[in-house]
C-alpha cells in the first residue's frame, strides 16, 4: 500500500516555563531543523551504556532489578528511543523492539507477536500479554489485543519493557510467548504544560497535558489527545476505507510519604474505525458496512508500602469497561474488575521470597447477528490465581529462581505454571542464564462460544471441548557489554507446543468445530 511509505512531522512545545523548546522530527530525513527538548526527571537521555545497564526493570521478577542482571530475553525501549523514533502510536513504537514481530494489517490494525504465531487473522497473535501501568489489555473475547484503541500520550511513557518468552509464573496464563509492559512516568515528572501537534499524509494528531502539585504534596496531570489516521490506498491509488478517528482524555495522581506510595489514574476514549466494504467480483456490487464504534473507560489505583525491615506490600485494583460494535456481525460490552496483591518478604538467609494473588471478574454482554454469534450471548467469568517465587543466592555470582503459579479459569479449571531460572554473573558486565518453564493460553470466548451462522443449522458449532494450549519452553541466554559503546544479548530457545487450537470436521461430517488437533 503506497501510503505506508510516507512522512509525518511532529512539533512539540513545552509551555509555561522560562524557556520554550521545539522539536521537529520526521521520517525519511525530511528537511526539518531539530532543537533540544527539555526532558523532566526520569528520562534516560544522555546515559552511557553502563548507566543504561543499571536501569531498573520490573517485568522479569516483579521487583526492581538492574537490566544487566535480568535473567530473561528482555529489551528496553526508553523515553529517548520513543522521542527519536518519530513514532506517534504504540504499535509503531514497538517496532523498536527486535524481539517482537510487528505487522500492520490496516490503517489502524496491527498484529504483534513474539516468537512466532503472527498473522493477519486477529486471533493469530494470541499468546502475548500486554500491560499498561499494570492493567491488562488482553481481551478474553478472542485472546488478543485490540491495538486500535490502545493509546497513551507517548511523551508520558517512561519505558516499555519487552520480554520475549514465557512469563506465566509471574503474570499468569496467556503470557506464553512474551509480555509487553508499558510504564508511564510519575505525575511528579510531568509538571507544567505540554502541547503536541502532528500533521502528515498518513495521520494528524493533537495532544495536550498539564501537570501540577496539590497542597498535600500530591502531584497530578491531566491530558487529552485526538487523532485522525487516514485511509490507506492500493497501488492504483484507490482508497481503502479503513481510517480511524479517536479522542481520549485521562488523569494520573501520585503521592508519596514515609515509604507509602499511592497512584490513581483513569482514561476514557471514544472513536470510530471505518471498515473496507466487501464486494462481489461478478456483479461489482459494494456493501456498505459502516463504521465500528469503539469506546471505553478505565480507573485504577495502586498502594505500596515499604516496611522498615526490608519487606514490602502492594495492592492494585482496576475497573475496565470497553465497548465495540462490528456491523453486521456482533457487538460486545465488557466490564472487568481486577484485584492484585503482592508481598515481598524480608530475605531469610540465602532466600528472597515473594508471593501474591490475583482475582478477576468479567461480564461480557454480546449482541449477536444472523451471520455470527457467541452463545450464550451473556456470560460472567472468574479468574483467580496465587503465585510464589523464591530467589536463592547460591553464591555471590550464582542465583537460582524457583517459582510457580496456580491459576483457575471457568473453562479448564486449574492450570499449573512452574518455572526455574539459573543466572551466573561471569563478570560484572556479563550474565549467562538458563530457564525452563511451562505456560498455557486459556480458552477465550472465541474458542468455546463461536457459532457460524448465528442461527441453526450451524456450519461452525462452537468448541465446547477446547482445552488450554500449552507450551514447555527451554531457554539459554547471554547478555554482555564490551567497552563503552556496545552491549548485546543472545538467546537460544526451544518450545514444545501442545493442544494448539484447530478447526476440525465434526464426527458426523456435516459441520465444523473448534478442537485441539
Amino acid at each position: 500500500m503506497s501510503d505506508l511509505q510516507s512522512g509525518h512531522g511532529v512539533v512539540k512545545a513545552k509551555l509555561g516555563s522560562s524557556i520554550t523548546n521545539v522539536v521537529a522530527s520526521a521520517l525519511f530525513l525530511l528537511p526539518l531543523t531539530v532543537h533540544s527538548f527539555a526532558t523532566p526527571a526520569g528520562n534516560f537521555i544522555d546515559l552511557s551504556f553502563e548507566e543504561l545497564a543499571n536501569i531498573q526493570v520490573t517485568s522479569v521478577s516483579k521487583k526492581a532489578e538492574r537490566l544487566a542482571d535480568a535473567a530473561a530475553s528482555i529489551f528496553l525501549i526508553t523515553a529517548e528511543d520513543i522521542q527519536q523514533s518519530g513514532a506517534r502510536s504504540l504499535p509503531e513504537v514497538l517496532r523498536l523492539a527486535p524481539n517482537l514481530q510487528v505487522a500492520q494489517t490496516s490503517a489502524s490494525g496491527y498484529a504483534i507477536s513474539a516468537r512466532g504465531f503472527n498473522g493477519s487473522n486477529s486471533s493469530a497473535p494470541n499468546k502475548l500479554l500486554v500491560l499498561i501501568d499494570g492493567r491488562s489489555v488482553y481481551s478474553p473475547l478472542f485472546s488478543g489485543i485490540f491495538w486500535d484503541v490502545q493509546d497513551v500520550m507517548l511523551e508520558d511513557v517512561e519505558r516499555i519493557e519487552v520480554i520475549s518468552g514465557p512469563a506465566g509464573t509471574l503474570w499468569g496464563v496467556n503470557a506464553v510467548n512474551g509480555v509487553i509492559n508499558i510504564i508511564t512516568r510519575s505525575a511528579r515528572d510531568t509538571q507544567g504544560n505540554l502541547a503536541v501537534i502532528g500533521a502528515g499524509n498518513r495521520e494528524n494528531d493533537l495532544a495536550w497535558r498539564f501537570g501540577g502539585t496539590l497542597e498535600n504534596g500530591a502531584n497530578y496531570r491531566v491530558y487529552g489527545t485526538y487523532f485522525d489516521r487516514h485511509h490507506l490506498s492500493k497501488d492504483d491509488g484507490t482508497a481503502v476505507n479503513d481510517a480511524l478517528h479517536k479522542g481520549q482524555i485521562g488523569f494520573r495522581a501520585d503521592w508519596q510519604h514515609a515509604g507509602t506510595e499511592w497512584t490513581v489514574q483513569g482514561n476514557a476514549y471514544d472513536g470510530a474505525v471505518e471498515q473496507p466494504a466487501p464486494g462481489s467480483v461478478a456483479t461489482g456490487t459494494q456493501f456498505d458496512l459502516g463504521t465500528i464504534p469503539v469506546s471505553g473507560v478505565n480507573l485504577s489505583g495502586r498502594w505500596a508500602q515499604a516496611m522498615g525491615d526490608g519487606s514490602s506490600i502492594s495492592l492494585q485494583a482496576y475497573y475496565d469497561h470497553t465497548k465495540r460494535t462490528v456491523p453486521p456481525t456482533f457487538g460486545e460490552a465488557l466490564n472487568v474488575v481486577d484485584l492484585q496483591f503482592q508481598h515481598s518478604l524480608l530475605p531469610i538467609d540465602i532466600h528472597t521470597l515473594a508471593w501474591g494473588a490475583n482475582y478477576r471478574y468479567g461480564m461480557s454482554r454480546v449482541d449477536n447477528s444472523v451471520y455470527f454469534a457467541f452463545l450464550p450471548a451473556d456470560v460472567n467469568q472468574k479468574w483467580s490465581s496465587i503465585f510464589a517465587r523464591d530467589e536463592v543466592a547460591l553464591s555471590d555470582t550464582l542465583r537460582l529462581v524457583l517459582g510457580g503459579r496456580v491459576e483457575r479459569n471457568v473453562y479448564t479449571g486449574n492450570e499449573f505454571l512452574p518455572s526455574a531460572r539459573l543466572a551466573w554473573k561471569a563478570a560484572p558486565d556479563h550474565l549467562l542464564w538458563a530457564a525452563a518453564s511451562r505456560t498455557v493460553r486459556a480458552p477465550s470466548r472465541l474458542d468455546r462460544d463461536a457459532y457460524v451462522p448465528g442461527v441453526p443449522p450451524f456450519l461452525l458449532d462452537g468448541g465446547r471441548a477446547v482445552v488450554s494450549e500449552s507450551a514447555r519452553v527451554y531457554e539459554a541466554g547471554y547478555r554482555g557489554q564490551f567497552g563503552d559503546r556496545m552491549t548485546y544479548s543472545v538467546t537460544a530457545f526451544h518450545t514444545a507446543y501442545d493442544h494448539l487450537r484447530t478447526q476440525e470436521v465434526a464426527p458426523s461430517g456435516t459441520y465444523l468445530i473448534f478442537s485441539n488437533g
